[in-house]
């Protein structure tokens, strides 16, 4: 396979599923790691050195529309905007089944439905001449051994105060198993370096 210099990088990840020839089938996923992020003091820097906005403005502006949004969604309203709508998820508490027996105190918040249409597929579609890439993936073993690097990423995937393993998974490179086993691994012994507790239908990982 030739390799190519340009186009979206991407990776290929095995799955739980088997294929005919009974080996894991594959997905692909961009590639992942802090090296491929973008901040926002990079997009505000970004944004003052090539249009008419001055340092600092982007930031006051997502800071003011992160404040107005969220009072809209705790009121119950879906935020359309032009990259995406952003509306409020529920979810019970418990299993019900007649309507008569749910309480104010029997719904809990689930997060934020993002909706990005077809805005974004057409916009990074514009933008991809060169199509995509192959990255060969470093093998998990290999990231497994490096504790360090283990504990920036973990680091990383906590900042807003707790991680799952697919989250994890994604901040460290690593498979949803090889994530999920060291992630657990932090949860035993005397000194634990995490706690797991159950959220929904997964997993959730909290520091002690």
């Amino acid at each position: 396979m030739t390799k190519k210099k340009n186009g979206m990088p991407f990776e290929v990840y095995p799955t739980p599923g088997k294929g005919k020839d009974g080996k894991n089938i594959l997905y692909a996923r961009p590639v992942g790691g802090r090296r491929m992020r973008i901040t926002l003091d990079q997009i505000d820097d970004y944004c003052a050195k090539n249009s008419l906005l001055n340092c600092g403005q982007l930031k006051l502006v997502m800071t003011a529309f992160k404040q107005w949004a969220s009072e809209m969604m705790a009121e119950g309203y879906r935020i359309d905007t032009p990259i995406g709508s952003f509306a409020p998820k529920l979810k019970m508490k418990g299993e019900f089944t007649d309507p008569d027996e749910v309480g104010h105190d029997d719904v809990e918040l689930d997060g934020v439905d993002y909706d990005p249409g077809k805005i974004w597929t057409e916009a990074i579609g514009h933008w991809m001449h060169d199509g995509f890439r192959k990255v060969e993936r470093t093998e998990a073993s290999g990231l497994l051994a490096d504790k360090e690097y283990l504990e920036e990423a973990l680091a990383e995937s906590l900042k807003d105060g707790y991680t799952t393993a697919r989250r994890f998974a994604y901040q460290a490179k690593l498979t949803l198993y090889s994530a999920r086993k060291q992630l657990n691994e932090w949860t035993e012994g005397e000194c634990p370096k995490l706690m797991k507790s159950r959220m929904g239908q997964q997993d959730i990982y909290t520091e002690t």
